[in-house]
C-alpha cells in the first residue's frame, strides 16, 4: 500500500550559487558522508559534474521528506537520508539514525528516481507500508 509520493525539482544554478558562496560547507550540510566523498571525487575530474551531483541529492532528499509526509524535521535530516546506487545503478534510499529507526518502525520502504539536465534536477519518490 502506498504510504506517500513526493516530488522535487531543483534549479542547478541555485545549487551551483550555494556552492560558490559556502564552498564544501554547504555541501557538507546537504550530503552524508558517503555523498560527500563521492561528490569530492566527480567535482576533481568534472566540477559541473559535482554541482549537479549536490541537486539531485538535494531533490530527492526534498522529495522523500514530502513521501514521508514530515518535511524537513526531525527525525529527518539532510544527513541522515542518503542517496546511493546498487551495483546495478539504480538509486536507493539509505537512512540512518534516528531516520532510520522511524522509518523501520512504520514498516516503509522507498523507490527513488533522480534525473538532471543542464538547469534543473529532479527526483521522484514513492514509500510504501509493507504488508
Amino acid at each position: 500500500m502506498i504510504y506517500g509520493i513526493g516530488t522535487d525539482i531543483c534549479d542547478v544554478r541555485r545549487i551551483r550559487a550555494s556552492l560558490e558562496r559556502h564552498g564544501e560547507r554547504f555541501a557538507a550540510k546537504i550530503l552524508s558522508d558517503g555523498e560527500l566523498a563521492t561528490w569530492k571525487a566527480r567535482s576533481r575530474r568534472w566540477p559541473e559534474r559535482g554541482v549537479r551531483y549536490v541537486a539531485t541529492r538535494f531533490s530527492a532528499k526534498e522529495a522523500f521528506s514530502k513521501a514521508v509526509k514530515m518535511g524537513m524535521r526531525m527525525p529527518m535530516t539532510w544527513r541522515s537520508c542518503e542517496i546511493a546506487k546498487l551495483p546495478s545503478g539504480e538509486p536507493t534510499i539509505v537512512l540512518h539514525g534516528a531516520l532510520k529507526e522511524w522509518f523501520d518502525a512504520r514498516g516503509l520502504s522507498a523507490h527513488v528516481s533522480v534525473t538532471d539536465e543542464t538547469d534543473y534536477a529532479a527526483s521522484f519518490v514513492v514509500v510504501e507500508k509493507k504488508p
